[in-house]
């Protein structure tokens, strides 16, 4: 995996794709705004190992005029916009990631009358993520809410427990029959991203949401970061069963499970994934011409996949896409032909 991937620039076509879907909005606030903070302090987890977030603080005659602003974007993003919930809405702290490509910032906002808290996220705005974010919202079973104005992007924060949290704390401790839940999800959700090209799926960069149904617990696992949509060339990034920090989730899933019963879910997830590119044929359509048209990666990487994508399927479209928007697309028509042509209830 490239150490660095540079940051692509959101295009006018992308622009009037957000416009049109709501997703381009004016914000009171933007990421450079952020970067005037005047000190920090780095934050630790309970075993006191550093989080590689740092808590900033402002100075005096800037951060009533932040704090307004960030509240502002709240409502913007969770409600109507208006300033009827402003008073009973609080900043609780604004903090820094000094990792990653985004380096976001994570602002926690807290209602007065009652402690309940949320997250939300500004980050500078980067192209890849923006199409990750859309495919997540269109081909996963998951909503997405974010904004984008400019070079700044606005996120909702997607609760869950992180991935290597759960996989070192919690997973020994789980059941038998959750272990098998998991192993099927952790397949459904490796070729989920393997189809959609979304890289870089080590345990930080998804997180478990655990659900208590009345006679047992589902589990779900959701990618929160998007920056590694359709950038590298190896085809094994975009399978999270090739990443070393998975190896533990990876080999229960090995030794719980049959080959045939994971062939199984993978038909499931693709059938799935079908189905909802059939659904959303008009946004995804949209969104995936804007990719056909714009710069996500380097020749010598679309080249690498395209190559080995054909190796693995005999799609001669592949061999005949000229950038990663064209793998996308010939990658989510390929699973569409196999789905209509073995399911004997599609009406033609």
């Amino acid at each position: 995996m490239s150490k660095k991937k540079p940051a692509y620039p959101i295009n006018e076509q992308l622009s009037d794709y957000l416009t049109e879907h709501s997703r381009n909005i004016k914000i009171p606030i933007y990421y450079e705004d952020l970067l005037r903070f005047q000190g920090a302090v780095e934050i630790y987890d309970k075993y006191g190992n550093d989080t590689l977030w740092i808590s900033t603080y402002f100075a005096e005659h800037e951060r009533n005029e932040i704090e307004m602003s960030l509240k502002r974007m709240y409502t913007i993003l969770h409600a109507d916009g208006s300033d009827e919930a402003l008073q009973y809405i609080t900043i609780d702290a604004i903090d820094f990631c000094t990792f990653g490509n985004t380096k976001p910032f994570r602002i926690k906002v807290r209602n007065i009358l009652n402690d309940n808290y949320v997250y939300l996220y500004i980050k500078k705005a980067d192209a890849s993520r923006i199409y990750g974010l859309e495919l997540e919202h269109i081909l996963s079973p998951n909503h997405i809410n974010f904004l984008v104005h400019g070079d700044t992007i606005i996120e909702e924060h997607i609760s869950g427990i992180p991935g290597d949290t759960f996989i070192n704390e919690n997973l020994d401790n789980c059941s038998d029959q959750d272990k098998m839940a998991i192993a099927k999800e952790f397949v459904k959700f490796n070729e989920r991203c393997f189809i959609r090209l979304l890289g870089d799926m080590r345990s930080y960069n998804y997180v478990f949401v655990i659900t208590h149904d009345f006679d047992r617990i589902d589990y779900r696992i959701r990618a929160i970061d998007f920056d590694q949509q359709s950038f590298e060339g190896n085809s094994k990034v975009y399978k999270p069963q090739f990443l070393k920090e998975n190896n533990k989730i990876v080999h229960m899933t090995l030794d719980l499970l049959q080959e045939e019963s994971m062939e199984q879910y993978k038909n499931e997830e693709r059938s799935l994934l079908a189905k909802r590119a059939s659904s959303e044929y008009d946004r995804l359509s949209d969104l995936l011409d804007c990719m056909k048209n714009d710069t996500l990666s380097t020749p010598s990487k679309i080249k690498e996949l395209k190559d080995e994508l054909f190796d693995l399927t005999k799609d001669i479209c592949f061999r005949r896409s000229k950038n990663m928007g064209e793998i996308v697309s010939s990658a989510l028509n390929f699973i569409k032909r196999n789905y209509e042509n073995i399911n004997p209830y599609i009406i033609r």
